[in-house]
Formats: C-alpha cells, structure tokens, sequence
C-alpha cells in the first residue's frame, strides 16, 4: 500500500499546466501540494503561438501537464514551445507529463514509403530540450526505446482494477478479453488483478478504422466480460467485440481503457451497444457532449501527482504499478 502524503515542501519543484487537460493539471498539482506555475499561453490570429513564463525558474526542476490529444498539432506545438521558454529561462530540468502520447499508433512501418512519426515526436521533443518524458499508457511500450532521455513508463491497469475490484467483479466469473493479439499482455495484467482468465478476440482490419471481428479465442459463456484496450478511438473495434462477446454467451459486457479518444461516431457507437459500462481514465479530459450515463471516469491525479514526487526525489516508482493509494491530508 502506498502512502501519499498530500504537502509537499520544495520551492524549486514546479507544475505547469498546458491547454489540453488544465482539469487535470490542476488535480494533479493539488495531489503533489503545490500551486500551479504562473504561465500565459495566447494565440495570434493567424494561429501562432505564444508562450510567457511569468516567474522565475531558474534552477527549479519543471514539471509540464500535457497530453497531445485533439487537437493533437495544436498540443504538441505548444508544449515545445513551452519547453523552449522553459530551457532558455535557465529551468535545471524539464520534465514532460503526457497522460496521453499521440501520434503513438504510427510506431513501425506497416506499408512501404510510410513515416514513423511516434519516433519523429520523441526526436522533436528531445531536440527542442526535454530531459525526461513521463507517459501513460503507451500504444506500444517499445516507444520507450525512441528516446534517449529517460522515460517513465506509468500503468492504468491498476487503477482500472480497482473499480472491478470495488464492484465485485472478480474471480473465474470474469473473464478479460483483449480486443486484438497485441493486447493480450495489458488484458493478462488485468487479469492478474481480478484473478480472473482471459480470451482474445481474433479480428481483420482491412483499413484505419474499420475492424472485422473474426473470433474468441478463450471461454466467455457464462461470465462477464471486461475488455481492456489502452484507448477507444471511434469504438468500432470494441462495439463490435462486445456483440461477438454476447453473441458467444457473455452474461454482460463491461469495456475499459485508458486514453478516451472517443472521436467521430464514437460517443453514439458506445450509447447503442451492448455494453454495460465503459470505464476509463480522464488522460483525455471528455468534452460536455461525451459524458454519457455509460461511461465512467477514474482520476490518475494521485498516480501522476506520486510518480512526480519520487521522480524528484530520486525514489523507485515501481511500487506504482501495483499498489493501491491511501491519501493522508
């Protein structure tokens, strides 16, 4: 169990929160006990933008909020931005928090003369003056090894657990299923959680953004089913594997993710489906129109606000990966 103590006394420890997800910046800065840095973002007309920070930070150790969810160019060019001011204001470290990490699902070439921008954003990031990347989630872990800076490799599925654990949904009543072949390690992870088995559902995709669900590989009927995948995009893919799911004997379908990218038809895909509950993290803060009865949001403020913490005071952040929090005021 780990204990996170809520004050947190280091001047030169500070948290600036970018555009994509200030909700977020805000909790996790309340977690760590510290205010906020004072920083200006404003945009010219024609789209340029501009970035003032408005306080000393020279020799502090800078922590920046910011995922590069949509709009994902706007995000990112921000954020650099941001660390060059940051750099050229004599900052002694900048560390850069992505709840979420786009251009993630670009990490190989899958057809000839394609880029490999996941690869391309970690070079920019280092090359603009990032000395460490703290992520969650990634699409593929392997991302880490496009660095060259530290990477700090943070986990969902302990907190996504919980929520199943709290809720008695646990035990060989439940079965994890992944929606692909290379998601088998989290929805294994998972499982380890719950003590639960696993299936796998055996999909084609025949183009971006279209999945074919073709079979399940594993016992789902009778039990209740929690697919896990690390982001719903336009929830073609886990719609269609809840119905296949039910289709082969599932009692109850529950869906869970990390990154809510929830674009395009993803929201009404959701509200008409089979699923019971869709269970996810607020790395992407919900925009008003998506926060639908079905979906539920677990925080990763304490996750982030604890990794930050050891982070800075060069403590092992292994244990987050497996320990429940208990909070003391």
């Amino acid at each position: 169990m780990i204990v996170v103590q809520k004050h947190y006394k280091d001047p030169t420890l500070k948290i600036f929160a970018l555009s994509s997800n200030k909700t977020l910046a805000e909790k996790i800065a309340r977690e760590v006990g510290v205010e906020l840095g004072e920083i200006d973002i404003a945009r010219f007309a024609d789209g340029e933008i501009k970035v003032s920070i408005d306080e000393s930070v020279r020799g502090d150790q800078i922590y920046i909020i910011q995922g590069t969810s949509a709009p994902v160019n706007d995000n990112l060019m921000e954020l650099m931005i941001t660390v060059d001011a940051l750099r050229r204001a004599s900052a002694a470290n900048i560390n850069i928090v992505m709840p979420y990490y786009g251009y993630a699902r670009q990490d190989r070439k899958a057809q000839p003369r394609e880029p490999i921008t996941s690869k391309l954003v970690a070079n920019m990031l280092e090359m603009v003056g990032a000395d460490r990347i703290i992520a969650l989630d990634l699409h593929a872990a392997q991302i880490q090894g496009f660095f060259d800076i530290p990477v700090d490799h943070l986990l969902g599925a302990p907190l996504l657990a919980n929520y199943f654990i709290d809720n008695g949904l646990v035990g060989d009543d439940v079965v994890v299923v992944s929606p692909d072949h290379g998601g088998v390690t989290r929805a294994r992870k998972l499982a380890e959680f719950l003590k639960s088995p696993i299936a796998i559902v055996d999909k084609r995709r025949p183009k971006a953004n279209v999945a074919e669900v073709m079979n399940i590989v594993g016992d789902v009927d009778g039990k209740t089913a929690v697919i896990i995948d690390d982001m719903i995009d336009t929830a073609g893919t886990i719609t269609l594997a809840a119905q296949a799911l039910m289709d082969r004997g599932a009692k109850a379908v529950y869906a869970t993710c990390t990154h809510p990218v929830l674009s395009g038809p993803a929201v009404e895909r959701l509200e008409k489906s089979c699923i019971k509950k869709v269970i996810v993290t607020d790395s992407i803060q919900l925009k008003p129109e998506q926060q639908i009865e079905k979906i539920e949001v677990v925080s990763i403020d304490q996750l982030v606000a604890e990794a930050i913490k050891r982070i800075h005071e060069n403590r092992s952040v292994s244990p987050l990966f497996k320990e429940k929090f208990t909070v003391i005021d």
